[in-house]
């Protein structure tokens, strides 16, 4: 439901990546490189040169000739030298990409210290045609290395999805330092302009408009104003709902693990009904709900004085003895009634009965802190084998009462509550006894791959969706705080969604690369599953920072292929955050939105691009976004690709309640060229005048 405290120890997750030689017999050899520029170190040329490790992690073939690496899955390649000495200018190599593609590549150095590289994007002024589709790219040590730290790796992976048709890469190289001779690298882009592309000629990628969802918050007064999709009843307090008693929950750790009356879930309905949007359910599993609207879990007149009381309600403590240590809960019953899956099967029987659609019925919430949320009713830590056997049985129920809405599981919290059970927290992260008893898998995978068994065996299609949540773990990150370092670190972390070569900047301190990992384990487990992000939110709403996370994220989700998004709660009227929603749902404040398929884009710099076009291909709408706090960008969009456009139209942002304002935009030889203001969105509304010839997929 919400961010939370940062955790001490977690141990590392391993996700193998072998190497893969498959033979392919290589051709099309690069030609040899020139001799103006002196080269400092071989790296590979034909083959690994001396002192060179491979350390590649996506399939690839080496040491006959170019290096054939396959970059689909944004793949990568690694090459290693541990006693790497020296000063260098730069490096160089070669590549020979697919027919069709063009910017795709991001280079960076690493070395086994904690040292953050620049992650280089491959731009076309860093490229020289050199014969038969071979490209020679220079990028200078000042852009890879600008604080000169030691490093003893290079780094090639695809920063965008890529066919898994081979890429040739040959001469790899270090150009001596300050010796060029008389051959100067290609021109850098000066720190304020940027050039930014689009592919129409790919083939376009359907984007699910589920994605712009937004949380029911049931203390709000009015409707939300940003024109959502799609609203999320769930929460914390949802694990212990009762229908029955016509609308009441448990507060838990929230607030006093209170029963109390809350705003009726047909109001819910009734506002999504009226302004367009979708519905989303979760439904109690943990299998206690609450037996009336008065009572609370830990009473002061029988379980002692507290720590702290709810001053409108004196009998209600926190739960924690005056010292802080935890009271021990009582029975349950006190305070809830035992539920089974048929009570959730009548529950949705009777809204089906009432003409309340439900299109995704989610099985509860955050289930891997249901013994710090829901404490006072679920002590006992979550297990594999609990959630496992909840989830196929609630399912099941949910299956039966309503079989045409999708089904979304396990909605875990976030990094620890992805890779271990609730039992591997409390017992310890290295110790994990409870994965070391499941085949030390990752619990949400083995959880997959148990209740695709259980529906194969039963012939009943248990799940539609895997949702998990996201919030960020950086300090301050999920807060009002502003400052330059935090604001940074804010935007930083939507890597964390997309990212394979991006390590956490927080606790967790390992890559995360969420979206593809959903994929990966889908893949594995169980084929045929969409993806849902359930909760999401990067802080700093009323700030650009938070607007501009909000607006990289929506973005990552259209790309990703992700099947629906629930921001928790709501963007506030007026802020950045309802801005970034504003980009792709209301840019003109006519109802102009993000299409509905999506395009390969390439951006450089300090800024990011998404692009759409309409099934018609008529109408392209890209989502430009500038991340540099103090610098405007003038920036440089190739929509050659594209076609003339017959009506060019840009809105830009930067901070000032949730508008954009229109902006004079003109296309010419396959260009539009405008200023991107510092921390800034920018939309670009093209109307073509010949529709886009590639169909969509």
């Amino acid at each position: 439901m919400k961010p939370r405290a940062l955790l001490p120890l977690l141990a590392s997750l391993a996700l193998g990546c072998p190497h893969s030689h498959s033979g392919q017999q290589l051709a099309s050899s690069a030609a040899a490189l020139p001799a103006t520029r002196p080269i400092a170190e071989h790296v590979y040329d034909g083959a690994l040169k001396s002192g060179w490790e491979d350390s590649g992690w996506s399939p690839h073939d080496l040491g006959h000739g170019p290096a054939s690496i396959d970059f689909s899955k944004q793949g990568g390649w690694m090459l290693t030298k541990p006693d790497l000495k020296g000063k260098f200018g730069g490096l160089m190599f070669r590549v020979k990409a697919p027919v069709g593609e063009a910017e795709f590549l991001e280079v960076r150095l690493d070395s086994r210290t904690k040292t953050i590289f620049p992650r280089i994007m491959v731009r076309a002024d860093q490229k020289a045609d050199v014969g038969d589709g071979w490209e020679e790219v220079y990028i200078p040590i000042t852009e890879l290395d600008p604080k000169n730290d030691p490093f003893d790796r290079i780094v090639l992976r695809a920063f965008r999805d890529m066919p898994p048709e081979r890429v040739l890469i040959d001469k790899v190289a270090f150009v001596a330092s300050g010796a060029d001779g008389g051959a100067p690298p290609p021109s850098l882009i000066p720190a304020t302009s940027a050039t930014l592309r689009v592919d129409c000629r790919a083939k376009a990628k359907p984007i699910s408009p589920l994605i712009y969802g937004i949380a029911w918050d049931a203390m709000a007064k009015a409707p939300p104003t940003v024109r959502s999709t799609s609203r999320r009843w769930g929460g914390n307090p949802t694990s212990t709902f009762n229908w029955q008693l016509g609308n009441a929950w448990n507060t838990g750790n929230d607030w006093f693990f209170e029963n109390v009356q809350v705003k009726p879930v047909t109001t819910f309905f009734d506002e999504n009904k009226s302004m367009g949007m979708s519905n989303a359910l979760t439904i109690p599993i943990m299998g206690w709900v609450v037996k009336d609207t008065t009572s609370n879990s830990f009473p002061v007149s029988t379980m002692g004085a507290q720590q702290r009381v709810d001053d409108w309600r004196k009998d209600a403590g926190n739960g924690n003895k005056p010292d802080g240590k935890p009271v021990t809960p009582g029975d349950p019953s006190r305070t809830y009634i035992k539920i089974t899956p048929d009570f959730d099967a009548k529950w949705l029987e009777q809204l089906k009965k009432d003409g309340r659609k439900v299109d995704i019925v989610i099985l509860d919430n955050e289930p891997g802190i249901w013994n710090e949320t829901h404490r006072d009713v679920h002590p006992d830590a979550t297990t594999y084998d609990e959630l496992l056997e909840k989830t196929i049985n609630y399912a099941a129920a949910v299956r039966r009462a309503m079989p045409d809405a999708k089904i979304a599981g396990l909605a875990e919290w976030g990094w620890t509550g992805y890779l271990y059970s609730a039992k591997d927290k409390k017992m310890g992260f290295q110790l994990k006894p409870d994965r070391r008893a499941h085949g030390d898998k990752p619990m949400v995978p083995w959880v997959l791959e148990h209740v695709k068994a259980e529906a194969d065996k039963t012939n009943t299609k248990l799940l539609d969706i895997l949702d998990l949540h996201f919030y960020p773990q950086g300090q301050n990150t999920y807060s009002a705080v502003a400052d330059p370092k935090t604001a940074a670190l804010r935007i930083n972390q939507v890597r964390g969604l997309w990212d394979r070569g991006y390590t956490d900047e927080s606790w967790i301190g390992e890559p995360i690369y969420l979206l593809p990992r959903m994929k990966q384990w889908i893949d594995e487990n169980y084929p045929g599953l969409q993806m849902m992000i359930g909760e999401w939110n990067f802080g700093g709403e009323a700030h650009m920072s938070g607007g501009l996370a909000d607006a990289e994220a929506l973005g990552r989700f259209a790309e990703n292929n992700v099947y629906a998004a629930y921001y928790w709660t709501v963007p506030p009227a007026g802020s950045p955050a309802a801005a970034a929603f504003n980009a792709y749902r209301n840019y003109d404040g006519k109802g102009g939105h993000f299409e509905d398929w999506s395009l390969p884009a390439h951006a450089s710099l300090k800024t990011s691009l998404f692009a759409s076009r309409d099934k018609d291909g008529k109408h392209v709408v890209l989502v430009a976004l500038n991340f540099s706090p103090d610098a405007a960008i003038a920036a440089d969009f190739d929509i050659g690709s594209c076609g003339a456009p017959d009506k060019t139209t840009a809105y830009s942002y930067t901070g000032q309640g949730d508008s954009f304002t229109a902006e004079e935009a003109t296309a010419a030889n396959g260009r539009v060229k405008l200023t991107m203001p510092a921390y800034s969105m920018t939309v670009i509304d093209l109307h073509l005048a010949s529709p886009i010839g590639t169909p969509v997929e």
